[in-house]
């Protein structure tokens, strides 16, 4: 099986763990639920000869300390406020895949004065009542179930061979993963799409939506719907790819945030 991508981890005061590397301006990058920074291995290394790249372990995810029970989407934007000002950044580049693109949403709605630029990857906006009902029922099956393993890796990947790499890095992450620190983060993931939802028009920085074009979850049609309501923000669907697509699709992921990256603030 292939082998993850090793980081050497600093850890705040506060409890969290992150990778730092380059220099310039910030470029903080948050992983989804099951995932750890690792997952961001194919961007860290690029980005950081342009950057000061943070890579961080979300709360209850690689080694950084879970929050308690009951957390909603709401306490994991406070806990990344407290993160900026434990790391000194007074105002960054935010990039969050999945459950880490609603806390980029979060803090671009909340934390505006602190975000220069928001990408917003394969995230959700206002679920249909379908997936809606689907998404809760996992998120309560995980207290007597425990984690399904599997459901993810069948609803994220393809069975191109492009993929099967990808796929065992992320299995290989999901084997990991504390339990109770997944419980928190799904539980807050499954209800938080439509929190910050009503925010994205006030939102003023350069915003990218981004996502696979197969994701069954984080659709192409959420992405639109989000940059048409932004005033500065853009959707960039990458073809034939699903929901890790910054794994699967890293070289045009990469180019699409570089484009991201030099996009002028509004006046």
């Amino acid at each position: 099986m292939s082998q993850p991508p090793q980081f050497q981890r600093l850890h705040t005061d506060g409890g969290v763990s992150y990778v730092e590397a380059g220099s310039g301006e910030p470029l903080v990058l948050i992983h989804g639920v099951g995932m750890r920074l690792e997952a961001w291995a194919p961007q860290i290394g690029i980005f950081a000869k342009t950057h000061r790249v943070i890579a961080v372990d979300m709360p209850g995810h690689g080694e950084s300390e879970r929050l308690p029970d009951g957390s909603t989407l709401e306490d994991f934007v406070v806990w990344f406020g407290r993160f900026l000002d434990e790391m000194k950044i007074e105002k960054a580049n935010v990039a969050g895949h999945s459950m880490g693109a609603l806390i980029a949403g979060g803090a671009a709605a909340t934390l505006s004065q602190r975000i220069k630029r928001v990408a917003y990857l394969n995230g959700v906006y206002r679920r249909d009542p379908e997936a809606k009902a689907a998404v809760m029922a996992r998120a309560a099956s995980i207290g007597t179930v425990g984690i399904d393993r599997e459901g993810p890796l069948k609803r994220w990947f393809g069975d191109d061979a492009e993929s099967l790499h990808a796929r065992e890095l992320t299995r290989n992450w999901l084997s990991q993963v504390d339990p109770q620190g997944y419980g928190v983060a799904y539980t807050a993931f499954a209800g938080g799409d439509e929190t910050y939802a009503d925010h994205w028009r006030d939102v003023r920085c350069p915003a990218l939506f981004l996502t696979g074009s197969h994701d069954p979850n984080s659709t192409p049609d959420m992405a639109h719907q989000m940059a048409e309501i932004t005033p500065n923000g853009w959707a960039k669907i990458v073809e034939g790819h699903r929901h890790m697509v910054n794994l699967t699709a890293p070289h045009a992921v990469n180019g699409l945030l570089a484009e991201w990256l030099e996009t002028e603030e509004p006046k």
